[in-house]
């Protein structure tokens, strides 16, 4: 463990240089995770959740780790659900920015369902975990290892839903379907493809790690709480990616991409908690915590909440408008930082 602290200036270069890269690489990533899609017929919900949401949160578990294991709880866990709180707001952004439609009912899917269920699912066991007794095994709290089954069979079963769907969502004049486009099949070297993607990856982590050390200094020299550089500092700038490839899909017109890189990069981020959980050196991170953590876990259910209502109800807006659900989701995210803002 490391408790070095950076200087102010260089902490806020390093910060703002790790957004930027974040930024920029985050479009690449877009633009390859659609091609992936096609090239491989594994689709775009699945692509974008797996591969897509994975890799945009490789900044994200790489800040929760660093803190957990330098010994900052507050700071690991505000970063995990600060992110899956603002990637869910970011797709409100998605909505804007998609012109033609309420985007949560052209990208209404049954995979895209299936990972918004499985998210809320996964954040209700967070919450039990920090009412729970403080419970360890080698030092690792019991839901931790539960989380990651969890998540691996949830994965699982939406990859089965592709194949032998046992539900539809109905079709309308304003329905994008995944179908891979013809041009991209055939261009280009799948290998290729696949280490540009990586490529991509490994900078977001490296800029990830850069943007977490920063933010520890920060924090640790400027007064504010780890619940406010955590939710609202660190998870921004690593939840970047997920802000820029979902406006990139979108453009693209790839809406099952960009609506499942968010669920199931969401899903995917609960895990920051478990992986934060086994890297902290005291016991259970969950009963280390402050008590804002579970408050803002309970807000990034209801939000999840929200956005599968939103799915499901496949609400009709003209062109211009974005559904209610982005609305609302986006006015608890908002309600949630001003609660985050004055208490940190």
């Amino acid at each position: 463990m490391t408790d070095q602290i950076w200087p102010v200036g260089p902490s806020v270069a390093v910060f703002v240089l790790g957004a930027l890269v974040i930024a920029f690489v985050g479009v690449r990533l877009a633009s390859l995770a659609d091609r992936l899609a096609d090239r491989t017929g594994l689709g775009e919900a699945f692509v974008g959740a797996v591969f897509l949401g994975a890799s945009t949160s490789l900044p994200g578990i790489i800040a929760s780790v660093t803190a957990a294991w330098n010994g900052h709880p507050s700071l690991a866990m505000s970063n995990a659900l600060g992110g899956i709180a603002v990637q869910t707001a970011f797709l409100a952004i998605a909505d804007i920015a998609y012109r033609r439609a309420n985007l949560e009912h052209a990208a209404a899917s049954l995979p895209n369902m299936m990972w918004g269920v499985l998210l809320v699912i996964l954040l209700g066991g967070l919450l039990l975990a920090s009412q729970a007794p403080e419970v360890t095994f080698l030092g690792v709290h019991p839901i931790s290892p539960l989380l990651l089954i969890a998540y691996g069979y949830g994965a699982r079963l939406v990859a089965e839903s592709r194949e032998e769907p046992m539900w539809h969502p109905r079709r309308t004049a304003a329905t994008r379907t995944d179908q891979p486009d013809p041009e991209t099949v055939k261009r280009g070297s799948l290998a290729f493809l696949w280490a540009g993607f990586a490529a991509s990856a490994l900078a977001v982590s490296v800029a990830g790690w850069g943007v977490t050390r920063a933010g520890e200094s920060l924090a640790m020299q400027t007064g504010l709480s780890q619940s406010f550089v955590g939710a609202l500092m660190v998870a921004v700038v690593t939840s970047l990616p997920e802000l820029v490839t979902s406006v990139a899909a979108v453009r693209r017109g790839a809406l099952t991409l960009a609506v499942g890189g968010v669920l199931g990069g969401n899903a995917f981020d609960t895990l920051f908690a478990a992986v934060a959980d086994m890297a902290y050196p005291e016991g259970s991170i969950y009963h280390a915590m402050s008590p804002l953590e579970p408050a803002l876990a309970a807000l990034t259910l209801l939000m999840a909440g929200v956005l599968v209502l939103g799915l499901l109800r496949r609400e009709r807006v003209g062109p211009g408008r974005i559904g209610l659900e982005s609305v609302v989701v986006l006015s608890l995210y908002l309600l949630g930082a001003f609660i985050l803002g004055t208490g940190g």
